[in-house]
């Protein structure tokens, strides 16, 4: 019989397959129906700091001529928001049975620490943290940037006892060094990648658009790049591979080259909560045939430090292989 059951941050899923943070899985009974489908786990729709903070700004336009009202004013609107984020957690695990996972958005290292208790109090399996930060700053060092990851995770470890996954955007200039830093300082896995908003320019309009939603196949490359670089140098740290992944075949390749799970967004949206059964079927007939009998057997088999030609995840520059290419 075969198994496709699989170790993530401390957790034991059933198989490798999680429902990503989304609008979504910001409903209790479509987290259910994820479940039903063959989702092994779920992450909720995640509390957007900086949104918290526009939506009190806002607030604040009313009440210019009372300046001590700020603050109130600011913690009610943070107050309320998480209320509302321990209601979706509390009804998600009445439902389901899976890994309930919760999400923060942040980007100081003290803004969520406080309700971090909160949350797993509430009954979450888990606390993913997206540390958004867009440098932009030139005399901004790169040590600064990785003191920020490290002061948000030491702070919200220590109100905690549940495992801390890091959630990673692609554009480090190392990421593997950033990855076993974090596991140093307590993280128990990371989720490679974050798909950042994608600007675009309406040239007609002469005006900043939004651009693609959605991840496509070609962002694949980079996700099993730097899953199989960190799986092979960086052990003892678990790996959610994300971006790209549409297709079983996706997801396959995540495992080889190092990932213990996947996590399914955009390919939800488009084909809905059946993928889950689809890309699972099509998992198992793919054992069947290769005469694999559990995921431990395939799981790394191809990351940077098992892969015969490990090479090529170093090469970077296109022409250097392919200038002789018509």
């Amino acid at each position: 019989m075969i198994s496709l059951e699989t170790k993530y941050a401390g957790l034991t899923l059933k198989n490798p397959l999680i429902a990503g943070s989304s609008g979504l899985t910001n409903s209790a009974k479509r987290n259910k129906e994820f479940e039903k489908a063959g989702a092994a786990a779920i992450v909720l729709k995640s509390l957007f700091e900086e949104q918290i903070e526009m939506q009190g700004d806002v607030l604040l336009q009313d009440s210019s001529n009372f300046p001590e009202a700020s603050d109130y004013v600011r913690n009610y609107v943070k107050a309320h928001q998480v209320d509302q984020y321990i209601s979706l957690i509390k009804e998600t695990k009445s439902l389901c049975s899976i890994p309930v996972i919760a999400s923060i958005n942040c980007y100081k290292s003290d803004a969520w620490a406080e309700f971090a208790r909160q949350i797993e109090e509430a009954g979450a399996d888990a606390l993913e943290l997206n540390v958004f930060f867009l440098c932009t700053e030139i005399d901004f060092s790169f040590n600064e940037i990785i003191n920020l990851y490290t002061s948000v995770l030491e702070k919200v470890k220590s109100k905690i006892s549940i495992p801390i996954i890091i959630k990673l955007g692609k554009y480090f200039s190392n990421v593997p060094a950033l990855v076993n830093t974090l596991k140093n300082n307590g993280a128990d896995a990371v989720v490679l990648f974050n798909r950042y908003y994608q600007p675009d320019i309406d040239i007609n309009s002469m005006q900043l658009v939004s651009g693609q939603v959605f991840s496509s196949h070609s962002d694949l490359s980079d996700t099993l790049r730097w899953t199989a670089f960190v799986s092979g140098m960086v052990p003892g740290i678990s790996i959610a591979s994300s971006s790209g992944i549409h297709d079983w075949e996706d997801v396959i390749k995540c495992i080889v080259a190092g990932a213990s799970a996947v996590q399914l967004c955009s390919t939800v949206y488009t084909h809905g909560a059946g993928i889950f059964s689809q890309i699972l079927t099509c998992i198992e007939e793919w054992m069947n045939q290769t005469k694999y009998r559990s995921l431990s057997e395939i799981k790394g088999k191809i990351s940077f430090s098992n892969a015969e030609n490990a090479s090529f995840y170093e090469r970077s520059q296109f022409m250097k292989y392919f200038s002789d290419r018509d």
